[in-house]
């Protein structure tokens, strides 16, 4: 089990959170918004309201002993690259930061970042080079063991639903999010969700398992 630490819960670090927690691993998550931060509470280990940007609290609830932070602060860039450098500072083994564009994360290597992620830019432009030669698209890769990987669905998938498919039970993945052809975005789609052709699933799991997952389909 691993102990991630995901501050801000946007759409981002919601679908992060709650995947990462139904895989198993301890869980904590921060943010200023009491609601968000209660709407968590039995979806994660731990939910706590608090200002990431204040070092004091940080210590406090023992961010460095956690083995990855994802830092997924929405729009505001300072406290983004404030926080990245806190966790990082601090102790934590493994940082994983959301940018929102390319000044911005350079910034965020410059002060820390292991790794810096652009979900919607990373999912158009992988997907655009590998649509024609695979059907896994390696999209985030949290540590030696986890990732989150893209899916461009087979076509025995094609008009069932997510229950249908048991992609837990089959294959041991997630699915926290499906884009369609126009580029709607469905995070956290429920088991009635149906696949259709052109649909990209985001999916998140074991390493070993989406390896596993590859070599099937």
């Amino acid at each position: 089990m691993k102990q991630f630490v995901v501050i801000g819960l946007g759409s981002f670090g919601i679908s992060l959170a709650k995947t990462l927690y139904e895989m198993g691993n301890d869980v904590l998550v921060i943010d200023e918004d009491e609601e968000l931060v209660q709407a968590m509470n039995g979806l994660v280990t731990h939910a706590v309201r608090a200002d990431a940007t204040d070092e004091n609290v940080l210590k406090s609830l023992g961010v460095k002993n956690f083995d990855v932070a994802i830092v997924a602060i929405g729009k505001n860039m300072e406290s983004s690259i404030m926080v990245t450098m806190l966790v990082k500072e601090l102790g934590v083994k493994y940082v994983i930061a959301k940018a929102h564009n390319e000044l911005h994360a350079r910034v965020l290597y410059k002060v820390g970042a292991d790794r810096v992620v652009m979900p919607e830019k990373d999912m158009g432009i992988r997907v655009a080079r590998n649509v024609f030669s695979s059907n896994l698209i390696d999209l985030i890769e949290f540590s030696k063991e986890y990732s989150i990987a893209e899916i461009l669905p087979i076509e025995e998938w094609f008009h069932k639903t997510l229950r249908d498919i048991n992609m837990r039970e089959k294959y041991g993945l997630n699915v926290i999010a499906a884009k369609k052809l126009n580029d709607e975005i469905i995070l956290s789609p429920g088991p009635d969700y149906v696949v259709d052709e052109g649909d990209v699933l985001v999916v998140c799991g074991k390493n070993t398992d989406i390896k596993k997952f590859e070599i099937k389909i």
